[in-house]
């Protein structure tokens, strides 16, 4: 009998694959990606994978399934151990790879587990995942064979790469770093061993149930021990990675949070000094003080659809140098490689704090202000959600309003700015509103609600929903 697996439908997503280890997740699906990837990427000619996982309990299981699975189609596997997400990233587009797998839940919670992939230097994403699916459905892999697999270490490689481009000199900052028991455990470590200055590290050690809180750094909870040890410490600046260590939180020296976009204007502006005139890309829940700044210091601001995969796409597509995402994927393509890498992200962030005369919390006080929702997500079916953003726009369209459909509809009033788009990987709509003042946050509010229930919806929960930015 010939190879064939289905996948749980809930499992293939836009951007990735991902599911709950033992429910809708099993090795069996681990070996089937293996099976399937490596099928496409030998019959375009290439064989080699590189492969890496993160901290979690079920991530080393995993992972040899997929090995299994790749060699099963005939792939060379370079198996590079545990570690970040952009230690895989690196070694991809260092190495000379045809592909590579990441077996990683990102900030997901402790039973969740999931695979990023690259095909040779660019993300594996969107109909090639569906068509991944469609090929483990129909069986239409290589014939069985034996592929090889060898381990290599490249940790030294990717710290003694990422710390090439510090450039704060020899300033000794007070650093405080949560890594959050996530994937960056070990490297994290020895890069702070290379830059100069004082750091403190809180939950260093790789521990998959995540113990001290929650990785995901866009939480203000996740952030409250980062926070208090800043204060403790007398820091400069704190940092903190999800769980796979590709997107960042920051915060500075007087326990504000940075939020992602800001973080984008403090490395926009640094950017743009040595590439003046470059477009800087955000996605479409970044703040309109993010275009205006980034303008202002003359850059081409350049808003697009929310997505790694997608941003990643549009950067290699413009030649921007520098974009972010509101969730804190930053990516670099200056002097860096163009994928998002919380780890090399932190390294320009000290830099410039390490470079600038006074303090981060000045350069974040001195940011317009207004006052903006968090995201807000909420339940819409998968087979409605897209429906009900175009009765929206179409709406919107006839009544004039000023709207940007790069990515749901953006809609731009006197007061600010309010959003809705479906989210490409779960069944829900998400919105968001920002104004310069509380009174016309409300107003935005009561527009965005008013859209929701021309479409049939009840209105999402804005109770203690603004927030200073």
């Amino acid at each position: 009998m010939g190879f064939t697996h289905s996948f749980d439908a809930t499992v293939l997503r836009e951007y990735d694959i991902r599911g709950i280890v033992g429910k809708t997740l099993h090795p069996t699906d681990a070996f089937a990606i293996g099976r399937c990837f490596a099928s496409i990427v030998c019959r375009d000619g290439g064989r080699s994978v590189a492969v890496g996982y993160d901290g979690r309990l079920s991530s080393p299981e995993l992972e040899a399934a997929l090995v299994d699975g790749l060699t099963a189609s005939g792939a060379d596997v370079v198996r590079i151990g545990c570690g970040p997400t952009p230690m895989l990233y690196y070694a991809a587009t260092t190495l000379p790879t045809d592909g590579a797998i990441m077996v990683t839940g990102s900030h997901n919670p402790p039973d969740y587990n999931g695979f990023k992939m690259m095909r040779g230097r660019k993300p594996f994403y969107g109909k090639q995942i569906t068509d991944l699916g469609a090929i483990a459905a129909s069986g239409d892999v290589v014939p069985e064979t034996t592929g090889k697999d060898r381990r290599i270490d490249i940790v030294a490689d990717y710290i003694a790469r990422l710390l090439q481009d510090w450039d704060g000199g020899e300033r000794s900052l007070r650093v405080v770093w949560d890594n959050g028991n996530g994937a960056a455990g070990e490297v994290l470590q020895r890069l702070v061993r290379g830059l100069p200055g004082h750091h403190i590290v809180l939950n260093g050690t790789i521990d998959g149930t995540f113990p001290a809180h929650h990785p995901d750094p866009t939480v203000p909870k996740n952030l409250e021990q980062l926070i208090a040890a800043v204060a403790a410490e007398r820091a400069d600046i704190g940092i903190a990675f999800d769980g796979d260590a590709d997107r960042i939180g920051v915060v500075d020296d007087a326990g504000q949070i940075l939020a992602g976009d800001q973080i984008l204007v403090v490395l926009g502006r640094d950017v743009l000094r040595t590439h003046p005139g470059a477009t800087i890309i955000a996605d479409v829940k970044a703040s309109q003080v993010l275009f205006d700044e980034i303008a202002r210091a003359g850059g081409k601001p350049l808003m697009w659809k929310t997505g790694h995969s997608l941003i990643k796409a549009k950067m290699a597509e413009t030649g921007s140098p520098l974009a972010g995402e509101m969730s804190g994927h930053i990516f670099f393509a200056d002097r860096w490689y163009g994928f998002d890498d919380a780890l090399y992200a932190a390294v320009r962030m000290l830099g410039i704090v390490a470079r600038i005369s006074g303090k981060l919390s000045v350069v974040r006080d001195a940011l317009p202000h207004v006052v903006n929702t968090p995201e807000l997500r909420f339940d819409c079916d998968d087979r409605r959600k897209f429906a009900v953003i175009e009765e929206v726009a179409a709406r919107l369209r006839t009544e004039g309003a000023k709207v940007a459909e790069t990515d749901g509809v953006r809609v731009l009033t006197d007061d600010g700015w309010w959003l809705l788009r479906a989210s490409n990987t779960q069944a829900v709509l998400v919105a968001r509103a920002e104004a310069s003042s509380e009174a016309g946050l409300e107003r935005l509010k009561q527009a965005l609600a008013a859209q929701l229930e021309a479409s049939g919806l009840a209105a999402p929960d804005f109770s203690a929903s603004s927030a200073g930015h």
